[in-house]
């Protein structure tokens, strides 16, 4: 984890801990670091925060200050910056989005040239040149100076790309959409039409500032009540930049990203499509997804939380689906990072084939209850290391066995101790974690 960048790119408050003259920097040196041997090609996308222009500007402005091509695809999400960067053969993208944040947050991520998340050694001289200004960078000038290009067409290519993936029609299906007020405004419906789906949409509206805000995958009561109020067959609800989707079946009830997953694993093994016969999660996918998998003679590996884990495992191994719990999720035939629309597409695809409800689908996972505690420590490692701690977490497993675990982990982010336990019950699952979180307190390692 650096500076600035962490597991999906650098992350802050606009103006506050993400800066214009950051976003100038990273515009600087990505131009220089690509362009050293060849004039250099960066395509650059946003979502609908009113900074994200700001950033785009200033990042467009760097690259071209330092000789480089800035392709402009305006308003997008961020698979289809990775799409676009893969396939056009850019030197790199940059995606401007702070994905499910509130819309004052905006982010940097960059990706590349396979469409994937930028090496992180890449990341690393960005923070140095970014506190230090090493290496120095000259300006381009005269003939040399970089070009601003409309390149709005990218964004028209991604939408024929996910509408030439479906093998079946959708005539007939009612089908709402959550566009979070984000990245998705300006392309799901067009997919979904275009594919015979009686599409109803909602928070497709952006003003800059309406991004997320009781809306999308992180507030999903929107989506749950218009599919019910308006009798709808199913409902589908992304996050701001488009990488996630959470799914609603035909009586209202979440779907979440473990029974997507699910749904569509055993889909792709019945076609012999799943390599291995096999899912990538990560550790916070839930025991009963896992329970599930073994049941239908299904594999899983599990990697780190985040997505970056998945896919690095994936496309390590050839796998083809994995993802996370909320519902970013990678098909690694169509994609290399996750991506709402085509997970939705993917799901509805498994409807159809098999003439059964997502409620019929979703249902053959029992999903155990679970409990995540935040704990705030003074030291992290001394915290997750502590030997009263670890007996106690061993104790809990023991005493959980095959019937629930836990699972306690530092934040890769803040300075918090997380405690998940799933079990049977409720009751269960926080009367195991409140004894693990006493331990800590008793132990001086909680903060107040």
């Amino acid at each position: 984890m650096g500076k600035y960048f962490g597991t999906d790119g650098f992350r802050g408050e606009a103006n506050v801990k993400l800066t214009v003259q950051h976003a100038f920097l990273v515009g600087r040196f990505l131009g220089w670091y690509f362009g050293r041997d060849h004039k250099a090609k960066i395509v650059i996308g946003k979502d609908t925060r009113r900074s994200s222009y700001m950033f785009e500007y200033a990042l467009a402005a760097g690259l071209t200050a330092s000789g480089a091509d800035a392709y402009l695809m305006h308003v997008t999400t961020t698979p289809s910056v990775s799409y676009i960067t893969r396939t056009e053969r850019f030197d790199c993208g940059v995606m401007i989005s702070a994905s499910h944040n509130p819309f004052y947050d905006n982010g940097i991520k960059l990706i590349g040239g396979g469409g994937t998340k930028i090496d992180a050694a890449v990341e690393e001289k960005i923070e140095r040149y970014i506190d230090s200004g090493e290496p120095e960078i000259p300006l381009a000038v005269r003939e040399n100076i970089g070009r601003t290009v409309d390149f709005s067409a990218g964004r028209n290519r991604y939408i024929g790309h996910l509408i030439s993936i479906p093998t079946r029609s959708f005539k007939n299906l009612r089908v709402g959409l959550d566009c979070a007020n984000g990245s998705t405004s300006s392309i799901a419906k067009n997919v979904f039409d275009a594919v015979g789906a009686n599409t109803y949409v909602i928070n497709n509206a952006p003003d800059g500032t309406n991004i997320n805000r009781d809306c999308g995958s992180t507030h999903i009561g929107a989506l749950q009540k218009f599919v019910t109020d308006n009798g709808l067959d199913v409902g589908f609800a992304y996050d701001g930049d488009g990488d996630r989707c959470l799914a609603v079946d035909e009586n209202g009830n979440l779907v979440d990203g473990d029974r997507i997953m699910f749904v569509c694993a055993k889909y792709m093994k019945e076609q012999g499509k799943l390599k291995d016969n096999t899912l990538v999660t990560t550790v916070m996918s839930n025991l009963g997804l896992y329970k599930a998998l073994e049941r239908e003679g299904m594999r899983y590996e599990q990697t780190n939380v985040g997505d970056k884990y998945v896919a690095e495992n994936m496309f390590a191994n050839d796998y083809k689906i994995g993802g996370e719990q909320s519902g970013h999720i990678i098909f690694s035939k169509y994609a290399r990072t996750g991506d709402g629309i085509l997970t939705s597409l993917m799901l509805m695809e498994a409807m159809i084939e098999k003439k059964r409800s997502l409620d019929s689908l979703a249902g053959e996972v029992t999903i155990y209850p679970q409990i995540l505690r935040n704990v705030r420590v003074a030291d992290k490692a001394a915290a997750r290391s502590n030997p009263k701690v670890v007996r106690e977490i061993d104790a809990v497993g023991s005493e959980l066995g095959s019937n629930g675990r836990i699972l306690v982990r530092e934040s890769g982010t803040e300075p918090l101790i997380r405690v998940m336990v799933e079990g049977e019950t409720d009751e269960i699952c926080k009367h195991y974690a409140d004894r693990v979180v006493d331990v800590m307190i008793r132990e001086g390692l909680v903060l107040e």
